[in-house]
């Protein structure tokens, strides 16, 4: 295989001045489920601050309410759920329905695991012709089916942190038989099958869709806590419904997640540093990248 091109970070497209909402694309997330509630709602939060124009959570049926309570701005969707509140296989026509006005899906966020849940996104990879965002739970479960990473229904963006990468490609990344290189070289492997961007999460981010390559040179220790990816995920679906393609949205959405990050811990340490208030230093990542409302013309 060739060695992908390094690639330079990529503008937002700017907003005309009689935008309207619908410019902007509308984001589905499905996820969360009892217990894990407040991680799809993070996700949520992260669209609507990166950028989107509607934003929708589909989650089961009985964490609707907690989930509707994190933030008036999205819009929720009840599913289908089993006796541990975890989103039910019968869900899946739901699901279809929801997404058919959606701009891009993304999938995984507090949603927990189950059997059925792994038959569920298989089904969503692999049917949905739609761009979508795997992460979390959702790589898991595709991690119980390798043959389906190459049967993508539309454009993918998988997001694991190196631990859930070892469960994708079923590989056992021990210090003794494959060190960081190797494991980057893999995720090249891995996006180069077709249809697919890998983002492998952790210092340097590595984005990949096995031509391009980019390494996301911003973020900080601080970041390594609870509901971190979860917002990434947000933030890569708020690019793709503003018009950027799926390797510029996960490029541009890591630099801003980093920058974020930055701002978050030069304010409050990084020690003290919590995933929602990433949120809260959107607005300062977007000043500063050169792509945003406040960057110099």
């Amino acid at each position: 295989m060739a060695t992908p091109t390094n690639s330079p970070l990529p503008l937002l497209p700017k907003r005309p001045v009689d935008a309207h909402k619908n410019d902007f694309g509308t984001a589905l997330l499905v996820g969360g489920s009892r217990g894990m509630a407040g991680a799809v709602g993070l996700a949520g939060m992260a669209a609507l601050r990166g950028g989107a124009g509607l934003v929708r959570l589909a989650v089961p049926d009985r964490v609707l309410e907690t989930v509707a309570g994190f933030e008036p701005s999205y819009m929720t969707v009840p599913l289908a759920d089993d006796d541990a509140g975890r989103i039910s296989v019968q869900a899946y026509d739901q699901i279809l329905a929801a997404a058919e006005p959606a701009s891009v899906v993304a999938v995984g966020p507090g949603m927990g695991r189950s059997r059925q849940l792994d038959k569920l996104v298989g089904l969503l990879y692999c049917k949905l012709d739609k761009p979508m965002v795997f992460d979390a739970d959702a790589l898991n479960a595709l991690a119980t089916q390798p043959d389906l990473l190459a049967r993508p229904g539309g454009p993918r963006i998988l997001t694991p942190h190196p631990g859930e990468f070892t469960r994708l490609t079923a590989e056992k990344f021990t210090a003794e038989k494959l060190d960081d290189d190797a494991r980057r070289s893999a995720a090249v492997e891995m996006a180069g099958r077709g249809g697919i961007v890998v983002v492998l999460k952790g210092r340097h981010t590595l984005i990949t869709d096995g031509t391009r390559r980019a390494t996301n040179t911003t973020g900080n220790p601080g970041m390594a806590t609870g509901g971190s990816g979860d917002v990434l995920t947000g933030l890569i679906a708020a690019m793709v419904c503003q018009g950027l393609a799926p390797f510029e949205s996960a490029q541009v959405a890591a630099h801003l997640h980093g920058l974020a990050g930055d701002h978050a811990a030069a304010e409050l340490g990084e020690v003290p540093m919590i995933a929602a208030d990433l949120l809260q230093f959107f607005p300062e990542a977007f000043a500063e990248y050169n792509g945003g409302d406040s960057a110099p013309q």
